[in-house]
This record gives C-alpha cells, structure tokens and sequence, in this order.
C-alpha cells in the first residue's frame, strides 16, 4: 500500500541481508520510523511491546525472528531457545503459533549447516504468501462490497464501519478488513469508512485513519461508542472487522470491543463481516469463549495515553485517577451467531464449522 504515493510493506530484509526492518507502529501517526531487528531478542520485544502488531504480521516478523535467531545458533538448541522465545510474546494471535511451528517444522530436519539461509528464505516466502491472501480476501470482500452498492442508489457512498486496526499495518500488505475498502476505492467507487478509536491503545485512531488517509480514502473516526448510533441512524451500510484467531465454529476473537459492535449490528440489521487468512482459524478449538486465552495487558494502556501537545512534542499523560485499580482485557470473543459470514482468500464462509470445514478441507481434520 502507499503512503504519499511511495508504496511499503510494514516488515522486509534490510541492504545487509540479516537485519530485518519493520515500520514502528508505537511512533504512529506522528513519526514514520523504521525500526532494524538485529536479534532473536529485538524480534521479541517488538512483538510484546507492539512495535509490530496484528495476527499475520505477528506471525511474519516471528518467522524473521526464527531466521535471526539462526543466524546466532543454528544448533537444535538454538532452533528450541527461539521457538520457545517467541511462543511466548503473546498468547492471543494463533498465527504466531503456526509461523513459528511453520518455520522449526521446515527446519528441523536440515543439516545445522543450511539452516540459516534457509530460514531466511522461507521467512521472505511466508510474507509473499501474506501478501496474496490478503489481496484475494481483498477481491473476495469487494464483491460484497459491489452487491451492497448495486442495491443503493447509483452513485451513493457505501459506508464501512472496523474497529481496530486490521489494515495493511496489521499484515504485510494490504490488511484483512481493509483490503476490500482499498480495492473498492482503487476502482473508483464511493466509499467512506467510520473508525472506531479503539481504546485502550487506540490503533483505530492512530494507525487505520493513519493508514486510510495517507491512500486517499475518505473517513471519519469516532469514538468506541459511537457506533451503535450510526448504525441506529442508518448510516452504516456493513461492518468489516478482523481477528485474531477464530475457531472452526465460526466464534471470533478481536480486540477488545468487537463484540458490543456486533450486537448493535445484529440489533439494526448491519451485515457483520470477518475478513481472515485461514491461518488465523485455529481448527482445535470449538468453544471461543471458553477456548480462546484472552491476553491481559498492562494497566498502563489504560491510565495513560499519548499524543502531540500544541507545541508539537509528543507526551505521554495520567487520564485515570491515580490509585484505581485497572483492567485491561486485549481481547473479546463474538459468538458466530453474530457473525454474518467470514471473507477468507478461499471465498466467503458462513460462521459455522460444515461452511468452514468445506471451504478448507484440508485443514478441518486436523
């Protein structure tokens, strides 16, 4: 995608062919920094404090940092201590979990020797697989898009409420829940998207309108709770979210907040869409409220916040009173009841386990 007409991917190999470079989300929207991951550690980090974030891109920079981590140890030890390092930097997203089993899967059986660049080319292909699934949830999505407008009167906006961020700073390129707005807008048609603030950490706010305005695709942020009132106003035409990991029941797990949006569009009639790659269905679980580990994350996300003063610093403040206890759940579960069907790179499921076991097949028994 593009900012300001020059096209990026959030996370590619740097000129010295180990150093990989990632765009640092936690500088957005107001500084465009790219931040160089020299180590299996600095991969780590990044990932837990959310200088990346967002389930496939989670799972790309793991995969780099399986190939940083052989290029320190290529040992079978080696191999374990960065598997283990980065299982654990967050417990939501599964397609961590499956580019790091992915990756110790490929290289397990080689020669010490040939791991290292082999690490780093199955690292590159995963991230070139990222980017064609997101287009065809894109091609996928824009014929939803296409049949709604086709029921409006010509020349009518289409208005698309996420929450989250689920765009192309969420994935390699192009985002899950975006890529059928910005193939939708490429192609000329109206089309205006409503985003959700999203709090505690505000990536609606920061990095979708971000995202968004720097393409050139109209839109307006609202406050969280807002969203059942333009719904309630028929100012909504559908709702497009992403998630974290869904199960093979058709049961989401998305930021914090997803949930309350699909019960005021169930309520008002709104079409509630999931836009996934199939990595992020998680085939072993059926229960997602009971199933899904739902993250809980410092309450500092929440007592304070960050911004741009008047005199142009960036400053981060206490908005809670001090003392008060504080939660902060990363995460909610929409059940598939509330789902009106799933936008995969294989086509669009029905949220039910016949509609996803026969769309992957493959993956359902497993």
């Amino acid at each position: 995608m593009k900012i300001d007409g020059k096209p990026y991917r959030t996370i590619w190999l740097g000129k010295d062919g180990t150093t990989v470079e990632v765009i640092d989300q936690t500088r957005l929207p107001f500084e465009l920094v790219v931040k160089p991951l020299k180590s299996l550690e600095d991969v780590a980090v990044c990932i837990e404090d959310m200088t990346v974030r967002g389930a496939p891109l989670i799972g790309a920079t793991a995969a780099y940092g399986m190939a940083l981590g052989m290029a320190g140890d290529t040992s079978d030890k080696g191999l374990a201590t960065a598997y283990e390092r980065l299982m654990r930097t967050r417990p939501t997203a599964v397609n961590l979990r499956w580019a790091l089993d992915e990756m110790r899967g490929f290289l397990a059986p080689l020669a010490p020797g040939e791991r290292r660049a082999a690490a780093y080319k199955r690292a590159a292909e995963i991230c070139d697989e990222d980017v064609e699934i997101n287009a065809a949830i894109g091609r996928n999505g824009l014929a939803i898009i296409e049949a709604i407008a086709a029921k409006k009167p010509a020349g009518s906006t289409i208005n698309i409420l996420t929450h989250c961020n689920a765009g192309w700073l969420a994935t390699v390129d192009w985002g899950t829940a975006t890529a059928p707005i910005y193939m939708a807008h490429d192609k000329g048609m109206k089309i205006h998207v409503w985003v959700d603030e999203t709090r505690p950490r505000n990536q609606g706010a920061s990095l979708t309108a971000f995202e968004l305005g720097h393409h050139g695709v109209p839109h307006t942020v609202i406050p969280d709770n807002t969203g059942g009132h333009v719904m309630q106003h028929g100012m909504v035409d559908m709702v497009i979210v992403g998630t974290d990991r869904t199960t093979r029941t058709g049961d989401v797990a998305n930021k914090i907040g997803t949930y309350l949006k699909a019960l005021a569009a169930k309520d008002n009639g709104v079409p509630f869409y999931v836009a996934l790659p199939s990595p992020t269905i998680d085939f072993k679980l059926e229960d997602g409220v009971r199933d899904i580990p739902i993250e809980q994350r410092s309450p500092e996300e929440v007592t304070h916040m960050t911004g741009r003063l008047a005199s142009g610093a960036i400053a981060t403040v206490e908005i809670v009173a001090s003392g008060s206890p504080v939660a902060n759940y990363g995460f909610d579960v929409t059940p598939a009841r509330l789902v009106t069907g799933l936008i995969t790179e294989k086509g669009v499921a029905a949220a039910n386990e016949a509609s996803i076991a026969k769309l992957f097949p493959e993956r359902s028994g497993s």
